[in-house]
């Protein structure tokens, strides 16, 4: 049984590798689109369409989001990742959303998630910059001030304006480094 899975999934691979063993986002099967990064280094995004006859169906297309690490170009994130970090291959569009969850940031923030997902870990790093929040200063605090860093992210995708920062709710982009460095991780605990 193993077997026909592995060579099933080598088969699926193979297709969405047709093009010189390059990725694109729209030649991928619906279940693996989600966290996938096209060779082109933009990533691959889940969407929902509706048909002429009022049926609901995905497709995976390709974003305008480029990852800030080169390393992480032309990959379908493994399943052992999407699991380690609590990601949902099911998830529509690209959303900071799930930083809402605890669930979800608990495992995000793990040791295991840090150090063996970096693809994963770049996209939630610069969507939480992108709300005014830096990951690893949330993820370190997140045990001691869960709510009040919680209440720094907003479902809406908006990130809090200076004026905001100022009166020290939200995090200053400037306590960490910028979106598009590399992220580098403490060997023996996450951040």
């Amino acid at each position: 049984m193993e077997l026909i899975i592995f060579l099933v999934f080598s088969f699926v691979i193979h297709g969405a590798l047709a093009n010189n063993g390059e990725i694109v986002c729209e030649d991928l099967l619906v279940g693996l689109c989600a966290y996938s990064v096209a060779s082109s280094g933009k990533r691959c995004s889940l969407e929902s369409y509706e048909s002429i006859e009022g049926t609901r169906g995905y497709q995976c297309k390709t974003s305008e989001v480029l990852v800030s690490n080169i390393d992480i170009t032309n990959l379908i994130e493994s399943d052992e990742c999407i699991s380690a970090c609590g990601a949902d291959r099911n998830s529509l569009g690209i959303s900071s959303d799930s930083l809402l969850e605890s669930t979800f940031t608990s495992k995000l923030c793990s040791q295991e998630c840090n150090q063996k997902c970096p693809n994963i870990v770049d996209l939630y790093y610069n969507l939480a910059l992108g709300e005014g929040v830096y990951l690893p200063a949330f993820c370190k605090g997140r045990n001691l001030n869960g709510r009040r860093e919680m209440s720094q992210i907003q479902s809406s995708g908006v990130a809090w304006g200076p004026s905001a920062a100022s009166v020290g709710y939200g995090r200053q982009l400037s306590e960490g480094p910028v979106a598009s460095a590399a992220l580098t991780f403490e060997a023996d605990a996450p951040w």
